[in-house]
Parts: structure tokens; sequence; C-alpha cells
């Protein structure tokens, strides 16, 4: 399975990108990538490492997109730009599933949208994170910043896509969908909140009703729809405690003596929870909805996370995640719109 991975996005590029294509072509075999960036630094990079040449292809670039950019404009304009020659090898080639990237999350999203073209039926494709439960298990969050301003139809369609992802990727027979408002009340949210409920209540999904913000990793549904920009903040609001409560815990560990001592017995367990916590050990999140699959990893993601997301686009390949989406769309009420 070949997959395309922009070298120089991310704020540790192109050094962590390298390591991370490295670190996945070393972990499984059924993997080739094709790298996008500065050809002759690429290779001085690659000297010291150990993969199969055979797997590797490079396609130069000298170009990069920043965050600091106009995500359509930079688009349009940076033809030799990483990001952009990514997305359009992805889409002028059958046998690569699907990319990579670190870079700039508008210009990702509206470059994928835009070079590789969204499913057929889809209203708008959404960014889907996938975020740790208190039960262990996990939970998708779509959509997470890509459609700021939605229609009801695009929640409902974003309900079929995140279930959609869950069984195929997850292995969840019937996800549990809900969606964020801020009240558990059928009558509860605003008027988007209120149509989409109306309408998610009348589709075969397993919709288990509104839900509020607290409650998404609580390991009580499978799938949270909401707007770009609720989910969005509740995204980096869940990031902003979750940092909060490891320098609380760290900072009281060091208070005392006693507290040092207690500290290191409790170690190990203290040391599971930060990698269930830190995005660096899972990847990134699914553009989902779109041709060809695309994750956008976290701008400061290293070698872990870069291998992460690289097999990510795998096991949705592997799973037929765009084939299952397209499945689900004849059974859509709502009438494409733009």
């Amino acid at each position: 399975m070949k997959i395309a991975v922009d070298i120089y996005g991310g704020d540790y590029a192109p050094d962590e990108i390298i390591k991370g294509c490295v670190l996945a072509l070393n972990s499984n075999r059924d993997i080739s990538l094709v790298m996008v960036g500065k050809h002759d630094e690429i290779i001085e990079k690659l000297k010291n490492e150990n993969y199969d040449k055979q797997r590797v292809e490079i396609i130069d670039a000298q170009d990069v997109i920043t965050c600091e950019e106009v995500p359509t404009t930079a688009i349009r304009a940076k033809k030799e730009s990483s990001l952009v020659k990514a997305l359009d090898y992805v889409k002028q080639n059958d046998d690569c599933i699907g990319l990579v990237s670190a870079g700039s999350t508008g210009a990702v999203l509206t470059g994928a949208f835009l070079k590789i073209g969204r499913i057929k039926g889809i209203l708008r494709p959404a960014l889907a994170p996938v975020l740790p439960t208190l039960d262990g298990g996990s939970v998708l969050l779509i959509d997470c910043g890509a459609n700021v301003d939605c229609k009801p139809a695009m929640l409902e369609q974003f309900a079929y896509m995140g279930s959609a992802y869950m069984k195929s990727v997850f292995n969840i027979e019937n996800p549990r969908v809900g969606l964020l408002s801020n009240g558990t009340e059928d009558a509860k949210g605003n008027s988007l909140t209120k149509e989409a409920f109306a309408l998610l209540k009348q589709t075969p999904l397993n919709f288990v009703g509104n839900m509020e913000a607290r409650d998404i990793t609580s390991g009580k549904y499978d799938v949270v729809v909401c707007d770009g920009f609720a989910g969005n903040v509740a995204l980096k609001a869940s990031e902003g405690i979750a940092t909060m409560m490891l320098k609380m815990i760290k900072r009281e560990i060091y208070s005392s003596f006693k507290t040092k001592l207690g500290g290191a017995l409790l170690k190990g367990s203290f040391k599971k929870i930060q990698s269930v916590l830190d995005y660096n050990q899972s990847g990134g999140a699914p553009f989902i909805g779109v041709e060809k699959l695309v994750i956008k990893s976290h701008g400061s993601s290293k070698a872990q996370s870069i291998c992460g997301s690289i097999m990510q686009v795998y096991n949705m390949h592997k799973n037929d995640l765009i084939g299952k989406i397209k499945s689900a769309l004849p059974q859509l009420g709502s009438q494409e719109q733009q």
C-alpha cells in the first residue's frame, strides 16, 4: 500500500517526519511511502537510517506552506510546495491510498477538499479525532474544526460517517451516537442542534440523544456529533484540562519528601495515564468524507505520532472505510446542497 507523506509539514519537520516514516516502514512490510519535500535534504537525512529503500519514492518539492498563510491562497499559489505536490500525487495515482501531513490544518483540509475532492453525496468532509475514554475505549469527535458553520443535514451526515468509521476501524457493531448540546433533554440546544436532533431521530443509526461536553470521554458514546466550532472548543478545552491535571499532579508529587516517595511507588501508573493522554502515541485526526484517506497529524507531532498516522491510513484502507461510507449514503434522507 502506497501512502504519501508531507515531509515538510509540522513543527519538527523534516527530521521527526522522516524518522516517523522509517518507523512505519520497519513496522509494516505492506507499506510503501512517497516522501514529498526537498529531495537532496531528504536523501541526506536518510543516509543514517536503516530501511527498505525499495519501498520509498521521493518527490521533489522545494516550497513549504506555513501556518501563517491563507489556506486557499497558499494551495492555489504554492504549486511546488510539499503539501500541494503530495495532494496532487494522491489524486493522480490510483495505487496511492492516502496522505499524512502535520502541516497547517487549514491548508491540509482545504487542499484535500479542493485537490482530492469529496465523496459524491457528502455535503462537507469533517475532521474527526479519536479520543480515549474512561473505560479504556475510544470515542470519535466529529467535526472538530473543518466546518465552523454547519447545517442540520451536515450533522446528520457526520453521524453516518462517524458510525461507519467506528464500525470499520474499531469493529464496534452498533456505535452509540450522541449529539453535543448544552443538556441531555430532547428539547435542549440551539436551532442547529434541535433540527439535527430531529433528523438523527429518524435515522437507522444507534442515536442515543443529546449529551454534554463533560461526557465526551465518559465511555457512554462511540461517536459525538457536533459542528466544527463547538467541537474544536470542546477538544481544545479537553486538551488544556488534561495538560493542567498532569502538571498539577507532577507539582504535588515533588512538593514534599512524602509525596516523592508516594510518587515513586505510582510512577508506572502515572506513565500509563500520560501515554493515554499523549497524542504522540495515537497518531492524528482523519479527515473523513474525501475520496482518499487523509490524516492530519498534530503540528507538534514527533516520529512516533507520524508512524501512528501512517498506520491509521493503512488500517482505514484495510477496513474499507471509504467503501463503507459510500454504502451508507443511499440511506441518507437529506438532499445534497452546497
